[in-house]
């Protein structure tokens, strides 16, 4: 309740004293903790052993970039790792009704996630990283997933595909749900019928690239002549498939990805190199803190809520079929 000027010598004076504001007389004083938080699971690959850059690029990224976003906005950032045995819904309504937090990112979004409808409940401000399928009057940072399914595989028609593969994340995910029916109308548009024995959902894994490859390409009745994977994870396991089948991309099977460019994996350098849909994953760290700040101040919806496209970059790993 000052003007400009007045604040800026007041700031003056904090910054030549080291002042630093009592964190406990401020929630006194406005009613706020200054703290947000991200309640998680752990991640599978550490269940029962520390979590290290090494091990875990992604979750480290995800953790270090939005802790350092929030810090520059004033605000701590508290990350919660649940026991695998605990309810997200109960770990963020004890932290609720603690009054410890002001508000909480949400991330690994589900169709009709409980998280969203439980923070909605209570009045609890949050940012979510993705959508759900409902209505979606809160804040969100996305991409535009539909996109990404409906792309790759518009691309893959294009060439003359119709045998195309989609080896999708779990299905309980909202993001893949939109790929699924940006997939299913690219095949419609170009006259395909859906083949739900084309169409995997599990884990976004190299392993399971692997395995459901070699599956598909055994069988007679689906043998695929491309793939799209779901990130480059799921990519990785397609050539590991194709190799040890003696099979060569794009000669016998084109290969497409969604790449979020995970830490450490670059799919120009792949070979051949990978035909993508492109978002950086690490783009959406600090729009999520933005947006969360925001909303805490009060900002107007349409402030807080964004959908990034996506751009397909094809490369050597996606060609016209083989020939009958």
């Amino acid at each position: 309740d000052v003007n400009e000027a007045t604040r800026e010598r007041v700031r003056d004076m904090a910054r030549q004293l080291n002042y630093q504001p009592n964190l406990s007389a401020r929630k006194l004083a406005t009613g706020r903790s200054g703290t947000v938080g991200l309640v998680v699971s752990p991640p599978p690959e550490a269940i029962g052993r520390p979590l290290d850059a090494a091990g875990n690029p992604l979750f480290l990224q995800m953790i270090s970039t939005l802790s350092a976003n929030f810090s520059r906005r004033d605000i701590r950032f508290l990350l919660h790792i649940t026991d695998e045995s605990d309810d997200l819904v109960d770990v963020h309504r004890r932290l609720v009704d603690s009054a410890s937090l002001d508000g909480f990112v949400v991330v690994d979004t589900r169709v009709n996630d409980p998280r969203i409808a439980f923070l909605k409940r209570r009045k609890i401000p949050f940012v979510v990283h993705g959508r759900t399928d409902s209505s979606v009057d809160y804040p969100f940072f996305d991409i535009d997933n539909y996109g990404v399914g409906y792309q790759l595989a518009r691309h893959l028609v294009s060439l003359g595909h119709r045998r195309i593969a989609f080896l999708n994340g779990h299905v309980d995910r909202s993001y893949c749900k939109a790929r699924t029916r940006g997939y299913a109308d690219a095949l419609a548009e170009g006259g395909i019928p859906f083949d739900p024995g084309l169409h995997w959902n599990g884990p976004m894994e190299r392993g399971a690239g692997l395995v459901q490859t070699v599956r598909m390409m055994q069988d007679p009745a689906l043998r695929p002549t491309a793939f799209i994977a779901g990130n480059t994870l799921i990519s990785q396991g397609i050539y590991d498939a194709l190799a040890a089948m003696a099979m060569t991309v794009p000669q016998h099977v084109s290969v497409v990805a969604h790449d979020d460019m995970l830490p450490g994996l670059t799919t120009a350098t792949m070979l051949p190199a990978l035909t993508v849909t492109e978002a950086p994953l690490h783009d959406s760290w600090d729009p999520l803190a933005r947006f969360l700040v925001d909303a805490l101040e009060g900002k107007p919806l349409a402030e807080v809520q964004r959908v990034v496209p996506t751009k397909l970059i094809p490369r050597q790993s996606s060609a016209p079929p083989e020939p009958l």
